[in-house]
């Protein structure tokens, strides 16, 4: 399992099941900031889990700093634990850093907090916009599945900026500021990114060029529905889907065990666990622990059942008893459209689309998403798509480690460029990185 871009069901059910969340003791920290760089990169500084923190270059390099008893940080390559020879010195005082021995001065952007109310629950959010008085695009950033604060850990809240897009981020209900409680119910989320828009609008005024949703992950679900209700410039899908929650999981199964070298005799007996399990979860975990058991009984002894892994499948078919019963309790209430089709929605959307892919996701898999984003821009729907060769959930590259678990390297060269590209034109260049590109382009 990749370290850094892990399915969004395996970091719930961690979270819930052990009660053991993200630590961010690095938030509000002094360092945290975008800077520029004396070679004119971007360098973001984001708080990390526990006392790291998390550098990550427009250009998509990254790494993690850990403070060294001098005063100095020590940075390691992606996200593995490797040194990486980069070492950065802040001064809070005057908002410079020397990063690998380039100087560079934090960017003073246009910052402004604020309280919405989304249909009676309060939300925190952050209009982040460059500096000076002209015209910008705005993307508002709609949420992954994750229950920590995006307005603590979206690096995306500086980088965009930094670069010439301004961005709102908030905490959804049930995260970090936010009143209400946690769900994934597609249509409230969208409900709840519809009062960002407003809001979004207020606070912008007439620095609002264009205003759009940038959705990942889970989002790629959500941003849609939120702009049939209400028109943008632009709907934005990193590395999100464009079929249900249920043909995510089984399409990952069919994914990785056929790149594993099972027949599709074993696929098809994977599948008859999978089912199992997602009925299970498709119903709160009230009943189906029986079903699920006998299910792992007829293959638990077959070669291929280690490598049964699934979006969410191998958690649920992992559970004993008691944490069977403890998920009803606590998934009950998370309202999980499993069946949701996304594509009379993509279909009656006459907003300018583009979605991101990552072509060795396995958590997502992207191949079938491709080919329908292709049908209905044929069907003459404006959708461009890009798809980059060898990167994982999260648009990250990634090596193996010894136990073949993936370990993210680096962002591909040209994400972050193509996102901003996209929100402030509407446009692409015809080539980014390594990435194949779909659609409108300059």
């Amino acid at each position: 399992m990749n370290k850094h871009n892990v399915s969004w069901f395996l970091v719930l059910c961690a979270a819930a099941l052990v009660n053991s969340p993200a630590r961010a003791d690095r938030v509000g920290d002094c360092r945290v900031g975008a800077y520029r760089l004396a070679n004119g990169h971007v360098v973001d500084v984001a708080p990390s889990n526990g006392d790291t923190l998390r550098w990550r270059d427009f250009d998509g390099a990254s790494g993690a700093l850990r403070e060294l008893p001098s005063g100095d940080w020590t940075s390691t390559f992606g996200w593995t634990d490797r040194p990486d020879g980069i070492t950065a010195r802040f001064d809070c005082d005057t908002g410079s850093i020397d990063f690998g021995g380039r100087r560079g001065t934090r960017v003073a952007l246009d910052v402004t907090e604020t309280r919405f109310d989304a249909d009676g629950t309060p939300l925190v959010g952050r209009l982040v916009l460059p500096p000076g008085r002209s015209p910008v695009a705005i993307a508002i950033l709609v949420h992954g599945s994750e229950d920590s604060s995006a307005r603590d850990f979206y690096a995306m809240q500086r980088l965009l900026p930094a670069s010439g897009v301004g961005v709102f981020v908030y905490d959804k209900r049930g995260t970090g500021g936010s009143g209400g409680t946690y769900t994934q119910d597609f249509e409230r989320l969208a409900a709840d990114a519809v009062a960002a828009l407003h809001e979004t609008r207020r606070l912008a005024g007439k620095r609002a060029a264009r205003i759009g949703y940038l959705g990942t992950s889970q989002g790629g679900w959500v941003a849609p529905l939120a702009a049939r209700r209400e028109r943008v410039d632009f709907v934005i899908v990193a590395y999100g889907l464009a079929v249900s929650v249920i043909d995510e999981d089984r399409e990952a199964i069919e994914l990785e065990m056929t790149q594993k070298g099972h027949s599709a005799a074993d696929i098809a007996k994977a599948l008859e666990v999978a089912t199992a399990a997602e009925a299970a979860f498709e119903n709160h975990f009230a009943s189906g622990f029986e079903e699920l058991q006998a299910a792992k009984a007829r293959y638990a002894a077959e070669p291929w059942f280690k490598d049964l892994h699934g979006n969410f499948t191998h958690i649920v078919a992992a559970m004993d008893e008691t944490q069977f019963h403890e998920a009803a309790r606590t998934f009950g209430t998370w309202n999980t459209p499993l069946r949701y089709d996304p594509m009379p929605t993509l279909r009656a959307l006459d907003t300018p689309q583009l979605w991101v892919l990552g072509a060795a996701d396995l958590d997502a898999p992207s191949a079938e998403t491709a080919r329908r984003l292709r049908g209905l821009a044929a069907e003459g729907k404006q959708i461009s798509s890009v798809t980059f060769p060898g990167a994982e959930h999260g648009i990250t590259e990634f090596e193996l480690a010894p136990d073949g678990a993936r370990v993210s390297t680096r962002y591909s060269a040209g994400y972050f460029e193509i996102l901003r590209d996209y929100a402030r034109d509407g446009r692409l260049r015809p080539r980014y990185g390594k990435a194949s590109v779909e659609g409108r382009r300059r």
